[in-house]
């Protein structure tokens, strides 16, 4: 069986709030429990309109004391905006809350615009460059302290929360194959390396304390509905979200349009197909055939779906949808 899970950033519609946000996304939480996704994630960004789950960790909490069974992590932390203590103490804390369901997935990118991670107190060149001693520094601060030790994560240390890395090209895919790390992959907004970072993990792959062989998580983005022609009409959140980064005009996520054509040009519907084409969009039947060939071609280890929906009641109904199909591909 292939494992299905959530990537959930939180999103804030037109015409709601945080708050609104927050309740949205403890009812999708709750609702992949009872229908047995593996876990769900949040993603921290800063200083986005349209994104709810900056202070991450604390999301995390909420979601996770809302539902029973269900994993739930970070996809990701950002590790560059934070230090390796800091971020073992709060997930150490959180899995002391919830043992043994908090994931820590981690990336690289500042999960922002260039000034906000400034304001983040990012040193922009060293903080990057230093990912891999801080992935191993955080690794540390998980395992029981030595006799000694003076710098310990309370709580954090001697806990087994799971570290995965995340990433959008070939860097991410190296470290985690060199560290012994499971995998996940952006497919879902950055397609162009997958088959590339996939080949790369999984043939350098080393054996850790963590993880014996690799491990492989694909992001892929899953618009169902009970027509292809409403699904696609869903799909167009999404891509006009796209074309308003584009323009460097973010904001809250905002409804369907009836016309996508008459939204974007000529120039800017190549950059978002391209962007999203690791996108299945459409009836339960045409998505499963999508998911089939997809699956085939790539075995992931684990697919995670993502989405963002403007209605969360049309985002439970494609769960439902997904949840159905994934039932029948396994």
């Amino acid at each position: 069986m292939i494992p299905f899970s959530i990537l959930d950033l939180a999103p804030i519609a037109q015409g709601g709030t945080a708050s609104d946000a927050f309740r949205n996304s403890v009812e999708l939480a709750q609702e992949a429990e009872r229908l047995g996704f593996q876990r769900i994630w949040l993603a921290e960004h800063h200083g986005m309109a349209g994104i709810a789950s900056a202070a991450t960790a604390v999301v995390i909490g909420h979601v996770a004391g809302a539902t029973k069974t269900i994993r739930v992590g970070a996809g990701g932390v950002m590790l560059p905006n934070h230090a390796p203590l800091i971020i073992a103490e709060q997930f150490g804390t959180l899995n002391a809350m919830y043992p043994g369901r908090i994931d820590l997935g981690l990336g690289r990118a500042p999960g922002t615009d260039q000034l906000t991670a400034r304001a983040l107190r990012r040193d922009m060149n060293a903080s990057a460059d230093q990912f891999p001693q801080d992935v191993q520094e955080l690794q540390f601060y998980f395992q029981p302290a030595e006799p000694g030790q003076k710098i310990k994560a309370i709580p954090g240390e001697g806990q087994e929360v799971p570290i995965w890395l995340l990433g959008s090209s070939l860097y991410s895919a190296q470290l985690a194959a060199m560290l012994g790390l499971p995998f996940a992959f952006a497919s879902h907004f950055a397609p162009d390396m997958m088959e590339q970072a996939l080949a790369l993990y999984r043939e350098r792959f080393t054996p850790s304390v963590q993880l014996k062989k690799p491990y492989a998580m694909l992001t892929v983005n899953i618009f169902a509905a009970e027509t292809d022609a409403e699904s696609k009409r869903l799909f167009t959140t999404m891509q006009v979200a796209f074309i308003n980064m584009l323009r460097d005009q973010r904001g809250k996520v905002q409804p369907p349009i009836d016309n996508i054509d008459d939204f974007w040009s000529p120039q800017e519907k190549v950059w978002v197909t391209e962007k999203l084409s690791r996108s299945f969009v459409g009836s339960k039947e045409t998505v499963e055939q999508g998911l089939r060939n997809f699956l085939a071609e790539h075995k992931p280890d684990e697919l995670m779906i993502s989405g963002h929906f403007f209605d969360p009641k049309a985002r439970l109904r494609s769960l439902a949808i997904t949840a159905a199909i994934r039932d029948r591909l396994n």
